[in-house]
This record gives C-alpha cells, sequence and structure tokens, in this order.
C-alpha cells in the first residue's frame, strides 16, 4: 500500500467513530504501531486530526473546510428549502436547519434571519443544540458541560440542571429553550434524518416570541422534520430498518 493509501485507511478507520486512540487505530487498519503514529502525526500536524486531552484522536476541522467545498451541505440545504417554506408560511415563525460542526451548531440554511446560513451557534442555548448534544457522543457531552458560557440572564449553566434537560430530551420531551440565546426568543427543535450512533444527521427548529407559541408548533414541526427525514433518508436503508426489525424480540 502507498503512503498515500495508508493515511486514507487511517482516516477512513472514523468512519462512525468519533473518537479513536492509536493502539485501536492502528489495529483497525492493520498498520504497524509506530508506522500509525507517523502517520496520525502527519495528519495532525495538517490538520486531518485533532489530538484529544485524553490521548484519542478524532477527526479534524481541515477535512470539514475541504468537505465543505464539496456540496453535501448544500444538498441538505437545496433539499430542506422547500420544507423550511411550507413550515415558515403554515407557523409564520423563524424556521432554522442546522447540523454538528465539531462542538457547534452550523447553520445550514434558516427563513426569518435567527442566524446567517453558515453561521455557528452554542449547543447549550439552542434547542437544535440540545437536542443533537442528548443524542450525541459522551464526549461532546463532556466538553461542552465544562464549558457552559452565560449568554443572557436565562441560559443554563448548571450542568447538573442541562444534563436533566438532555436526558428528558433522549425519553421523548421536546427540545426546547426559554431565552436562553436571545432575549425575547424561544425555540423548539425535532431531529432530521436516520438516527445514527452519534444522534441524527441534523435538526430543525422554529423560533417564537413565547414559550407556548413555540409549543404550538411543535405538531407542524415534527410533521415537517418527518417529512424532510423521509426525502433524506435512501430506501434501502429504510428496508434494511424493516428486515432488522422483523428479528426484534416483542
Amino acid at each position: 500500500m502507498s503512503a498515500v493509501g495508508r493515511a486514507l485507511a487511517v482516516l477512513d478507520v472514523f468512519d462512525g467513530a468519533t473518537c479513536l486512540r492509536l493502539t485501536t487505530i492502528a489495529a483497525r487498519t492493520g498498520l504497524p504501531l509506530p508506522t500509525a503514529l507517523r502517520l496520525v502525526r502527519e495528519l495532525v500536524a495538517w490538520g486531518g486530526l485533532e489530538r484529544q486531552a485524553d490521548g484519542s484522536y478524532r477527526l479534524g476541522t481541515r477535512l470539514w473546510v475541504l468537505g465543505g467545498q464539496v456540496p453535501c451541505q448544500r444538498r441538505l440545504a437545496e433539499a430542506g428549502q422547500p420544507y423550511l417554506r411550507g413550515l415558515r408560511t403554515a407557523t409564520g415563525r423563524a424556521v432554522t436547519l442546522t447540523c454538528l460542526d465539531g462542538d457547534r451548531l452550523l447553520v445550514v440554511d434558516e427563513l426569518g434571519e435567527t442566524g446567517a446560513a453558515g453561521s455557528h451557534l452554542p449547543l447549550h442555548a439552542t434547542a437544535a443544540g440540545k437536542l443533537l448534544l442528548a443524542h450525541g457522543p459522551d464526549d461532546l457531552r463532556r466538553q461542552i458541560l465544562g464549558n457552559l458560557v452565560r449568554i443572557t440572564p436565562y441560559t443554563v449553566t448548571a450542568p447538573g440542571l442541562l444534563l436533566r434537560q438532555l436526558a428528558d430530551i433522549r425519553r421523548g420531551s421536546l427540545a426546547t429553550t426559554q431565552e436562553e440565546r436571545r432575549l425575547g426568543e424561544c425555540e423548539i427543535a425535532a431531529p432530521v434524518g436516520p438516527m445514527g450512533e452519534a444522534g441524527p444527521a441534523a435538526a430543525l427548529s422554529v423560533t417564537a416570541p413565547s414559550a407556548p407559541a413555540a409549543r404550538r408548533a411543535a405538531p407542524l414541526l415534527a410533521a415537517t422534520a418527518a417529512a424532510l427525514t423521509a426525502h433524506l433518508t435512501p430506501p434501502d436503508t429504510i428496508t434494511k430498518a424493516r428486515v432488522g426489525g422483523n428479528h426484534r424480540s416483542p
């Protein structure tokens, strides 16, 4: 295998994994540990991998920057546009489509000026952020809980309280915020895309001037998110899920 092939093999083992240790990378690639270490160090220096405080590695922001030039987020935005327009028209509220970008929320598209497309929002102070954080990996939750910055007087900065909110979301409660990012804005969010090990692929949210107004939009939001999820889910994925479900115990 060429040097380029070995480097690509290292990156490829992160498919479906958030963070990996060097020994796991070496084992999954079949590379000798010294070779894996050399390649990992070169990838860290280039920005393709990032070394975490616990010694593990995750994909780096350089890959995200390059990936942004391949229109994957653009495809998500284009697929979501008719759904966002419909939800915006039906609710009269600002609507936003977002996804995770490291430890922040990336605005993929929006209608109503809640945040410009391409901008970043905090996970702990947004309904979509809480939704993705609730279903995301443990290491991401630990990272966010260690730096809960107060944005408004109502931002949740107590780790215990946020953990309880995230647990409620995992149990099926609505993901909401009440003036936690901006005064006078309350949000509600629903998942978009197949639910993987790292949570949903994206989130769709509605912003309203009050919590009751946001909750009134919940049925329309849920229906729109489900329709967009069906649009984004490949037919073979649905078939596999159904087949797999037939083998589960009742």
